[in-house]
This record gives structure tokens, sequence and C-alpha cells, in this order.
């Protein structure tokens, strides 16, 4: 399709200049009807504001929309990925991943509602949230035109891009000094790239993070939270049953006190190359060692390590922008039923950028301390494992014999 076949596009569009002028580029190369999307999914910052940018911009109120999602993602997305206690390369919690296909559902939902034909998005050729978004986009719509303006214009530098909302009356917004990062934030972390540390030996500026206090100036005592668990998801807090955003949102604002959830990594981007990103994830840290920890009473012993098995491959598919995949669905379904035991309540201990478990209960607890404990019992016979060891190193002692010969 040509840019002058487009007739209508819905744009990802967060009010901010890079959007901004995107939306214009698109009214003058494509001469396309321009719609306006703008998700709220718990960024921390004003989104009714880009409704009145829009307008300026000549968007009609009608090809507008506005739209908090942040139950639905927390819901849909963030707890059927901690479900899998999933981490991508051993460190990072897939904040900016996790996001990424529910905005491309979004998109293509209106896209169909008001009969557009083609999406359009403001992720760079260089990242991963171009495959991320249009992997969704396809998989959703494979007749769906997609834009991906920074694969076609020439406004490569900062300087072109002022320039061209100079030219096109597009109003810059000065709120004083400008963060030197590229930052990505949602309910349940906030992402920094960019300015120094694309020098992987420097260490971060204590000034650049945002959503936790310094572990060294966090509270002196330690706090202790309980999270309740039914099916391998929190439904409440101390007691307080909560909706899943609140409970996120809640959690966050424990590990933003108690300085938890910074990490600094060198990551490998799907594209190729190695990035090093550092993320604040709050509340997904909390969220993750409660659910190891609940898992670890409730959960059959080879079901507990074929999902750790599966994991890191699942968390390759979110990162790599597959979470409409027949094989993400077909994994989901797996760790799903696996949590059908997975209840109970787990005692936390937070204190200066750590989280420590305390104590976990559960009514489907496989803990018998009956077995276990170290003084007299009458359930194990401990020469039952003689034969159960030499069973286990028959191969080794076939192999050490004929070793001999």
């Amino acid at each position: 399709m040509s840019k002058k076949e487009v007739k209508k596009v819905v744009l990802a569009y967060s009010g901010g200049l890079d959007t901004s002028i995107i939306l214009k580029w698109l009214q003058d190369e494509y001469n396309a009807e321009v719609v306006t999307f703008t998700a709220d999914i718990g960024q921390g910052e004003e989104v009714e504001p880009a409704r009145e940018k829009a307008i300026k911009l000549g968007i009609k109120p009608e090809n507008i929309f506005i739209l908090d999602i942040q139950e639905e993602f927390v819901r849909d997305y963030v707890f059927p990925m901690f479900r899998a206690n999933t981490i991508y390369e051993g460190e990072y919690l897939l904040g900016t991943s996790i996001a990424r296909p529910l905005i491309s559902k979004k998109q293509i939902e209106i896209a169909e509602k008001v009969g557009a034909d083609a999406v359009a998005h403001g992720a760079t050729g260089k990242g991963n949230d171009q495959v991320r978004f249009e992997i969704g986009y396809l998989s959703l719509n494979p007749d769906i035109t997609v834009i991906a303006p920074w694969r076609e214009w020439d406004l490569n530098s900062r300087e072109k891009l002022l320039r061209y909302a100079e030219e096109h009356g597009i109003p810059i917004e000065k709120h004083g000094q400008k963060s030197p990062y590229s930052m990505d934030a949602n309910l349940l972390h906030i992402s920094y790239e960019g300015g120094i540390l694309e020098d992987p030996w420097a260490e971060p500026e204590e000034s650049m993070w945002r959503w936790t206090t310094s572990p060294e100036k966090a509270p002196n005592e330690p706090e202790y939270i309980e999270i309740t668990f039914e099916n391998g998801d929190p439904i409440a807090i101390n007691d307080s049953a909560m909706s899943p955003a609140t409970i996120l949102r809640t959690l966050n604002e424990y590990g933003n006190k108690h300085g938890i959830g910074r990490i600094d990594i060198v990551e490998n981007r799907f594209v190729g190359m190695k990035s090093r990103g550092c993320y604040e994830t709050p509340g997904g840290t909390i969220l993750l060692k409660a659910h190891r920890a609940i898992e670890s009473i409730t959960l059959d012993r080879e079901e507990a390590h074929l999902k750790d098995s599966i994991m890191p491959k699942y968390a390759e598919l979110i990162y790599n922008g597959f979470w409409f995949s027949p094989e993400r669905e077909a994994l989901q379904a797996l760790i799903d039923n696996t949590q059908k035991n997975v209840n109970g309540v787990v005692k936390l201990k937070l204190y200066k950028g750590n989280v420590e478990v305390v104590g976990r209960r559960s009514p489907n607890s496989l803990f018998d301390a009956n077995y276990c404990t170290f003084e007299e019992d009458e359930v194990y016979n401990q020469k039952d494992a003689e034969g159960f060891i030499k069973l286990n190193a028959l191969r080794f002692i076939i192999k050490g014999k004929n070793k001999c010969k």
C-alpha cells in the first residue's frame, strides 16, 4: 500500500514532542486522517493534556481516544507473567516488554472501530519496541498497514526534530532542564537508557532514580507485610482485598519507601545489539519474591522444576514481542494449570533495598514437618534411602567396574 492509499491511521500518541511531530508528519506525508490513542497504563503522568494537544494539531474530538487500561494491564498481562516468575537474562522483570502487546491490541481495536486501514508508532529502528508493536499488530490483524516514521523520515536528530516542530507550529513545551535519559514508565516499572548510561563503566547518578528511595536513605527499621495469593495471583495485602492495579500500586509504594527494585544491566536486544538499561521495579520485585515463596510450599518438586526450565523461553517470547504467539499461549496454559493450588499468605520483611521472606502458609501446603523433622518420627524409614541411592548410582557403579577391566 502506498502513502497515498492510506486513508485513516491510528497513532499511538503520548502527547510529547516526538509523537506530536509524527502526528503532523502523517498528515503531510500520507495525507491521511489521523486518530490518536493515548493509553494510561500507570506511567505517573497526566494523559488528558494529550487531548488538548491533539485538537490543536487538527484532530477531530471524535478521533481522540484516551483509555485508562491499568486494571486490564495488571490483571491480563502483568499477573500472568508473574505466575511464571518471569525474568529475562536473569535480572530484567520485563516492565516495558509486557506493556506493548496491550497497547497494540487497543490500537487494533480502535482501528477496527473507526475503520482505519493503518496504525503507526513512534519506536525507533534500533530498538525492540518496533518489533513488539508490529508483531502485535500483525498477529491481531494481518491486513493492517504499519507505519514506522523513524524508519522512513530523515529527522534523525533532536535538532532536526526541533526545527521541524518550529516550522510546522508544533508547540515545544519547556519544563526546565530536559532529562538526559530516554525513559519509559508504566505501573510495573520505569526504565532509563542513553546519556552517561551508554558507558557501561559509568555509575548512574543518584538523581536519575525517580521511583525509589536510595537504600542508604531508606528507613532504619524494617517493615513487615503480608501478601495473600489465590490461584497464583495476589489478591490482598495485610488482609485488605484490592484490585490488581491497586495491589501493584501499593507494592510500589512499599518498594519506593524501602529502596527496593533498582537494577543496572546490559541486555541483549532482539535486533542484535547490546544495550545498557537501568530499571526501577519496586512492586514487581516484592511480588516476584512473594510468589516464589508461596509456590515453594504448594508446588510439587517436578512441577516447580518444569516451570523453572521453561521460564527463560517464556521470558524471551515476551521480550521479543511474541505475546500473541501460539507458543506463548501454550506455555501460559501449562503455567496457569500449575497455579490452581498456589494459595496462601507470604510474610515479607522489607529493609534497605532487600526483600526477605520470613513466613509462608497455605491450605494446600505440601510441607510436612512429620517427614522433614530432625527429631524422631514415625513416618520415614531412613533405611529406604540406601536402595534409592544405589539405584541412582547404578550407572556410575557399572561404568567404574568397566574401567577396571
